[in-house]
């Protein structure tokens, strides 16, 4: 998840709204109710917090590097994964303000948590699982990674990730290793219970309620005297996952999280709508795959963590099928979020096909729901991103200082447009935008071709052919004339720009001439150009199975039914939520294929899919609805 980064430097394209004015930063103090007054006057007399325009503002005092407290320790957990009898104790390390100790000062923390603070194995694709498989056949065994991770044993400085950034602010931070890596005790478990019971561990003890030891076997407690209770978490990928593990506990005294670029779920990491799908990137890679890549662990429990942990995901995770069990379940973080009560501040890329943008959204729409305090910030770049640091500031200042900034009020959603940078996002009163609402396109005529997508259902009849061909990539596919591994329908050129804001969704019926075959959809602008940035051209894509065409929930399918040659089946899923402003004069694609070479399994060449054309359709989220797309898509005069 964070082991590569896919960016995007978007094409500017002509807007279609005018930003919303965002709060105004001229005048700031006239702009303070009296209490951030009086704290931001204070700050000039003694040390304490300096709050400005409902932001912490670094503190001369808090800002000399020389003053600053670094120590390490263990937290004991309440959990035994490696089998030796006693809790597992994971390492942590501090960086807090002079003052703290000098003059009883008491700070909030900001914590990040990782596997990755020891080092990682490496990308060795000999030991990934063999992509030439078939369609719910038997996987080729896996030959796992050999121990080639160096262990240190010893690493009072775990990270010096956003000591620079808040420590001057007078915050303390807090950086910790995951059960299983580093120094810290136990197994890792890559999602299992333990990732979520380690970090609320090092909360506990923050607030009093866990015990801390100067070293791994010993009994010299170390007590957080200077914390304050307040925490907030944050990080990329694997460890933007963790702070919402950590929210699911419901551990009194996390306030705030801003996870980047999450995993929220390893079944939709590794698999999609019943699908076998490798991350982008990592064609091969699965949930053992990962545990093999973070073990940095004490060798001596290596053994019996690949006993116990490694060999049970190998043994569950069901390569042949890809359907959902309570494997995955226990991993999904969607199941537990009536847990999680802390503000949150989402960020995500619309172009990562790494932690595809589903993992963010899918959490946010539940915590919507449920009224937990939130923001939405999305770029359009790929892998990573955090939003700008005044977004951050904001929320940490106002859920762990306790300031009123108004930042509950904001606008919820904050998209970076195309071309824009990421620190001048435009917001929306939520996302996906309160206007869009779905409109059906529908493909008709010769697909291996460019055939028609319209708004006139009465066009697509007949059927389309693919030849499946696992050989050619989808970016071939979608800018070749002719081609019978794919079908390709097309609007006409716009007449003015198209706003989609959301996932779209598509309703297929098909057949094919085996029990089991590859569906695979991009959503593409067109016409292709040659660019040596594929997002240049995608929209978004999806990825399904088609012998779970039956699953009451086909993003979560239990079972599937393989498929009977010829017989037509009927599914519908949702592509990868998205928000983009389609400029006029492109054209919207629709390619349909079956082997997605750089994210499904490769079966045998050869497999025939038939695609019944009038009765498949493409819902496309539309901001303005049906009448913005009959007015983008009107008959030239």
């Amino acid at each position: 998840m964070t082991k590569s980064a896919m960016t995007k430097s978007p094409t500017p394209t002509p807007r279609t709204h005018t930003h919303i004015p965002h709060r105004p930063r001229t005048a700031a103090a006239a702009l303070l109710p009296l209490p951030l007054l009086v704290l931001a006057a204070a700050a000039t007399a003694q040390t304490g917090p300096a709050i400005e325009d409902g932001q912490a503002r670094i503190v001369p005092a808090f800002a000399d590097s020389a003053t600053w407290i670094r120590h390490d320790l263990w937290v004991e957990t309440e959990f035994d994964t490696d089998g030796d009898g006693r809790p597992d104790r994971v390492h942590v390390d501090v960086t807090r303000p002079g003052q703290t100790d000098t003059e009883g000062l008491r700070v909030a923390v900001v914590y990040e948590t990782s596997p990755y603070y020891s080092g990682v194995a490496g990308t060795d694709w000999d030991h990934f699982w063999d992509l030439r498989q078939e369609v719910g056949g038997d996987p080729t065994p896996r030959d796992p990674f050999p121990p080639t991770i160096r262990h240190v044993e010893r690493q009072p400085v775990i990270s010096n990730s956003h000591i620079r950034t808040w420590v001057p602010r007078g915050f303390a931070v807090v950086h910790s290793q995951s059960p299983g890596t580093g120094q810290s005790e136990g197994c890792p478990t890559v999602g299992g219970e333990n990732e979520s019971l380690a970090p609320k561990a090092v909360i506990d003890w923050l607030n009093g309620r866990a015990r801390g030891f100067a070293t791994v076997d010993g009994t010299e407690e170390v007590e957080a005297h200077w914390a304050n209770g307040k925490v907030g978490m944050t990080g990329t990928s694997y460890n933007g996952t963790l702070p919402l593990a950590a929210a699911t506990t419901g551990v009194e005294g996390l306030e705030a999280i801003i996870p980047v670029a999450p995993n929220t779920s390893y079944y939709h990491y590794y698999r999609s709508n019943g699908l076998v799908r490798s991350p982008g990137g990592y064609p091969g890679e699965d949930i053992d795959v990962l545990f093999d890549f973070i073990f940095s662990g004490n060798p001596a429990v290596r053994d019996y963590c690949i006993r116990a942990v490694r060999d049970e995901m190998t043994a569950r995770l069901d390569r042949r099928t890809g359907d959902y069990n309570d494997f995955w379940a226990g991993r999904d973080y969607l199941n537990h979020i009536d847990g999680v009560r802390a503000a949150t501040l989402m960020s995500h890329g619309f172009n990562d096909w790494n932690v595809m943008p589903e993992h963010s959204w899918r959490i946010t729409e539940a915590l919507k729901a449920r009224g937990v305090p939130l923001q939405i910030y999305y770029h359009q770049g790929g892998h990573g991103g955090p939003p700008p640091l005044e977004m951050m500031n904001r929320w940490f200042t106002r859920y762990l200082l306790g300031v009123e900034n108004g930042v509950e009020n904001d606008p919820q959603g904050w998209i970076v447009r195309e071309g824009d940078d990421r620190g001048e996002p435009t917001p929306y009163p939520t996302w996906p935008h309160p206007e869009a609402e779905g409109v059906a396109l529908h493909p008709g005529g010769n697909g291996n071709w460019t055939g028609a997508l319209s708004l006139n259902a009465g066009e697509g009849e007949g059927r389309g052919g693919i030849v499946d061909n696992f050989a050619f990539a989808g970016d071939q596919l979608a800018a070749v004339e002719w081609s019978n591994h794919r079908l390709l329908y097309a609007t006409p050129e716009l007449q003015q720009d198209l706003h989609l804001s959301g996932a779209p969704s598509l309703s297929i019926r098909l057949a094919a001439d085996k029990s089991q075959a590859n569906l695979s959809v991009w959503l593409v602008s067109l016409p292709w150009t040659e660019s040596d940035n594929l997002n240049d051209n995608v929209i978004t894509k999806g990825w399904a199975d088609p012998a779970n065409a039956a699953a009451d929930n086909i993003a979560s399918p239990r079972s599937g039914s393989p498929l009977a040659p010829g017989e037509f089946v009927e599914l519908e899923f949702p592509l990868q939520p998205d928000d983009q402003i389609i400029p006029a004069g492109a054209r919207i694609g629709l390619m349909i294929f079956s082997s997605d070479r750089n994210f499904t399994v490769h079966p045998e060449p050869g497999t025939r899919l038939t695609v019944d054309l009038a009765e498949t359709r493409i819902e496309l989220p539309v901001v303005g609805g049906l009448a913005a797309a009959r007015r983008a898509l009107r008959p030239v005069s």
